[in-house]
This record gives structure tokens, C-alpha cells and sequence, in this order.
């Protein structure tokens, strides 16, 4: 104001510019403060609170000076107007950005004199907007002229405007935001900042929370006008800073970037942002300060306006896809091995393993119970240390199916060697006992396997589950009964057994256990990890 650089605690109302540059950025203005909840775009409601800070209630001045018309902000113009009656007088108030305005600002208001700007005025302009931009300040450029009665409000009427002065403000990012930005770049996902703001401003934030880093390149939207879809496909790689954007522009950025083979999340707040977070692949809308129309668009929409918050739900996810895999490794690798049992068993001309109820029991029993605790295992925080997976990968990778068919033969071998003992005697019932008691605890014992793909056997973490030790006790009580108890027998089809026999089929199959860790152990060290 009057060339003078003021922070907001050295403001006087006795300085008539002053008075008029704060009242003028409440009437153009659609944010209010109601029973100390800030109501509308943030940057907005700025305003508003400075003014509460001198007493300036925005329902009573807005009464006062009372709207007549208004222009609402929008992405192409970058500014708002309004038509105000102010103090008997048409006054049209247009809020907006300095580098849009500064073009339409014929002269300036200057100790009370309204005088024709001069070059060096609009150098000082742009060189103060440039030195806030580069420490991060959201400027805007506040400007009216009056208009004759019979003159009406239009964007054509924006020209020729008066200029009162620059307001700054900083819209500091969340303390946690550094951190997430960084836990997305160790978790291979780029994070990109698309804004409408002056690109100085949304570089310098980008730098100071680590979007922007070396080799890293920012743009103005105009910039993007200049390619066809194809040749933007490359030039997005590089850029990690959309300034100055529209709303068609951020649909083309995020479909360049879904093109190139990515899976986009979009973050926004406003209606202008509504049409990219419906193209998105996942579309996060503001629960707090974003419009209904974007909450419409989203996918999903954040309660606290937080953007690590994004972070920790695609860890959560993460971790849910990986506790999946575990439950079907561990259905897959023991139905395999079942498979087996009784392959080998035809193959060598010898009676069948199991007996029907045998499989109701390990699907109702050894199945369900250790799967369900596997999709339960506590969460992971390495899981963001890892790289995303290919859009097109399917769960059932080869080295996935390859572990299925290593863990599947070893439970098959121990199953099978129990049959083999019991058998050894001719006794056809004591073999399918044996073996039906050794697939059921193998499998009870293989949910342990399957919390890893890494050798983990008594390290940190391996009995961290306790749904997995409920699972595994009753299951293995339950089995135990079933194998001991003579009533049974007839329901079970099976041999109850003696103390030795029982230790012979637990010997077999908590060999499971320690045959599948060095497995893991020996693909670790072919990994060289």
C-alpha cells in the first residue's frame, strides 16, 4: 500500500488506503466466520479474520456496503468481481492475480490521489509479487473502479482498473506433510503439485516440502497448451509443478500421466476440480473446505483435510493387499498339497489318503481359521519401502505360484511320509489317520509360514498375531480330540491313536515349519539379499 511493505500487525485504519484495501478484500469476498468456524475457501477466509482483528465484522460491513452484482471467480479469468453500493457510489471490486491484473491497472490510489500508474509502478508491482512469491506468499492484487449508474457488471467491464495494493499471506503446509511427501517417494509413488497459484509460490512450496527436488521442473499451464496429447505423454515426466492451471488442463495432466502406464490419485477441493478427480484413478476430495460438487466426484473423501492422510490409507491398503496374498498362499499351498497326497497315493497303487469327512473337517477347520487370522496379521510399516506393482500384474505372479508349488510339495512330502508310517503295517485306516492328522496340524503349522516371504522363524514379529495362536490352539485341540478320543472314531473315520503314533504324526508335521524357513532362507541368499 502507498509502496509501503506492512505485515499485518502494523496495519492502521487510520490510513485510508489501508482501510479500503481490507474492506474492499471482505466485499469481494464470499467466505464468513459464524460462531468462530471458518466458512469457504481458506485463502478467503484469511481475509475475513484479518479484518476481525480490527473489528471489521464481514455481515455487518457487507451490509453496510451492500452487493449489488458479482462475477465469481473462475480459472480462466484467475479473479472476482463485484458490484458494490459503497458509500452512495458504484463501486466494482475485483480480487484476483497480480500477473492476471496488473495488465487491466490504468492507474493507482496513492495517499488519497488517484494518479496514472507509471512504469515504475508496475515494476515495483511485479517485483514485490515476485519476492512474496519466492518465500511461499499466496499474493493477490486488489483493484475497483466505479461505474456510472446506468453501466451494469460484466467481465468486459474488468479493465481500467485502479489499483489499491498487494496482499500476502502464507498458507503454511502441515508440519507431517514433509513426511509423507517422503514416505510417497520411498514408497515409489511421485507426488505432483497442480495449482492455480503463481508458479514462483507453488515452486517454493514444492522445495520446502520435497515435491520439488534436483532436476525437477515447474509450468505454467499455458505451457501444456503447446503440446498434443501424445508429446505431452513425455514432456510430464519431468515436471513435478502444474502453476496457473484450468480445469481442462488438469484433466490432460492426469490422463498424460495415466497413459504412461500410472495409477493416479487426484486431490481437490473446488468445483473446477471436480472434473479431473472424476478422471482420476482415485479421486480424494477435501471433507472440510471442499465443495459438494467435488465430494461428488471423489472416490473418497478425507475428514480432516490431510494429506498424509492419503499416505496412511495406501499403506492401509498395502498392507490389506499383502494380508490377501498370505491367506491365498495359505489355501492354495495346502489344497495343493492335498492334491498331491492323493496323486501320489494312485500313482503308487495305494489306498486313498483321505476319506471324505477328512476334507470337510480340513476345509471347516484348518482352512477357514488360519486364513482368517492371516487376514488379520498385524500391519507393516515396510510395506512402503516397496515399489508399486504393475498395473497389469495379476496376484498369482510366477515367483507367487512358484512359492505355492515349493510349500505345497513339502507339506505334500510330510503328509505322504506320515501315510507311509502308517501304513507300514497294512493297516489301511491307521494310514488315512496318520495322514489326515498331519495335513490338518502341517497346515495349522504353515500359517505360520505364511506371514513372510522372508525367513522370520522365532525372530521379532513371529508371534505377534494372536489370531493366529488362537487359530492354531483350537485347531490343534480341536484335532487332537478328533485323534485321541474313541467316540469319535466312527463319525471321523479314523484310528484313535497311541501316545507314539500321535508324536509320529506332530513330528511330521512340525517339520513343515523349520523345511519351508530354509527354503526362504536359500531364496534369500540366491537373491543375494
Amino acid at each position: 500500500v502507498n509502496g509501503e511493505n506492512l505485515k499485518a500487525e502494523d496495519l492502521s485504519l487510520d490510513n485510508n488506503e489501508v482501510k479500503k484495501l481490507l474492506e474492499f478484500s471482505i466485499l469481494c469476498n464470499d467466505s464468513a466466520i459464524i460462531d468462530g468456524n471458518e466458512i469457504g475457501d481458506p485463502t478467503e477466509t484469511a481475509l475475513v479474520s484479518l479484518g476481525k482483528k480490527f473489528n471489521i465484522d464481514e455481515k455487518e460491513l457487507r451490509t453496510k456496503f451492500k452487493r449489488l452484482k458479482e462475477i465469481p471467480f473462475d480459472s480462466e479469468r484467475k479473479c472476482m468481481s463485484t458490484l458494490n453500493d459503497y458509500n452512495g457510489k458504484k463501486i466494482m471490486i475485483v480480487k484476483g492475480a497480480v500477473d492476471v491484473l496488473e495488465g487491466k491497472i490504468t492507474t493507482i490510489e496513492r495517499n488519497g490521489k488517484i494518479e496514472n500508474i507509471q512504469e515504475a509502478d508496475l515494476k515495483a508491482f511485479t517485483a514485490q509479487n515476485q519476492n512474496y512469491s519466492e518465500n511461499g506468499l499466496r499474493v493477490l492484487c486488489v483493484a475497483y473502479r466505479e461505474l456510472c449508474e446506468t453501466c451494469d457488471l460484466t467481465v468486459d467491464m474488468e479493465s481500467d482498473l485502479t489499483a489499491l495494493g498487494l496482499i500476502a499471506m502464507m498458507d503454511p503446509p502441515r508440519v507431517e506433510s514433509q513426511e509423507a511427501v517422503r514416505e510417497c517417494k520411498k514408497a515409489g509413488i511421485t507426488p505432483i503439485m497442480i495449482t492455480g497459484d503463481h508458479l514462483v509460490t507453488a515452486s517454493a512450496i514444492a522445495k520446502r516440502i520435497g515435491i520439488m527436488g534436483e532436476g525437477d521442473k515447474g509450468v505454467v499451464g499455458s505451457e501444456i497448451d503447446k503440446y498434443s496429447d501424445e508429446e505431452l505423454l513425455d514432456f510430464v515426466k519431468d515436471i513435478r509443478v502444474y502453476a496457473r492451471v484450468t480445469p481442462e488442463h488438469k484433466i490432460r495432466i492426469v490422463k498424460a500421466w495415466q497413459n504412461r502406464g500410472n495409477i493416479v490419485s487426484m486431490t481437490g477441493d473446488g468445483v473446477n476440480d471436480a472434473p479431473a478427480l472424476k478422471q482420476a484413478d482415485i479421486g480424494v476430495a477435501m471433507g472440510i473446505t471442499g465443495t459438494e460438487v467435488s465430494k461428488e466426484a471423489a472416490s473418497m473423501v478425507l475428514t480432516d483435510d490431510n494429506f498424509a492422510t492419503i499416505v496412511k490409507a495406501v499403506e492401509n491398503g498395502r498392507n490389506v493387499y499383502a494380508n490377501i496374498k498370505r491367506a491365498i498362499q495359505f489355501l492354495l499351498s495346502g489344497n495343493f498339497a492335498g492334491i498331491l497326497v492323493v496323486l501320489m497315493a494312485s500313482l503308487t497303487s495305494l489306498p486313498l489318503p483321505f476319506a471324505p469327512v477328512h476334507l470337510l473337517f480340513i476345509n471347516l477347520v484348518t482352512d477357514s481359521l488360519p486364513a482368517i487370522a492371516l487376514g488379520l496379521e498385524p500391519y507393516k510399516e515396510n510395506v512402503m519401502d516397496q515399489k508399486p506393482r504393475n498395473i497389469n500384474e495379476s496376484i498369482l505372479t510366477p515367483s507367487f505360484l512358484k512359492r505355492i508349488v515349493i510349500q505345497g510339495i513339502i507339506i505334500g512330502l510330510c503328509t505322504f511320509a506320515a501315510f507311509l508310517i502308517g501304513y507300514s503295517g497294512g493297516d489301511k485306516i491307521l494310514a488315512s489317520t496318520m495322514s489326515f492328522g498331519t495335513l490338518c496340524l502341517g497346515r495349522l503349522v504353515h500359517g505360520y509360514n505364511c506371514k513372510s516371504k522372508k525367513p522370520v522363524l522365532f525372530k521379532k514379529g513371529f508371534f505377534n498375531n494372536k489370531y493366529m495362536q488362537m487359530a492354531f490352539l483350537a485347531g490343534a485341540f480341536v484335532l487332537t480330540i478328533v485323534l485321541v478320543c474313541p467316540p469319535l472314531q466312527g463319525l471321523f473315520s479314523v484310528r484313535s491313536l497311541n501316545l507314539i503314533q500321535l508324536l509320529e504324526v506332530y513330528g511330521c508335521a512340525f517339520l513343515v515349519l523349520p523345511l519351508i524357513q530354509i527354503t526362504k532362507l536359500i531364496e534369500k541368499r540366491m537373491k543375494g539379499e
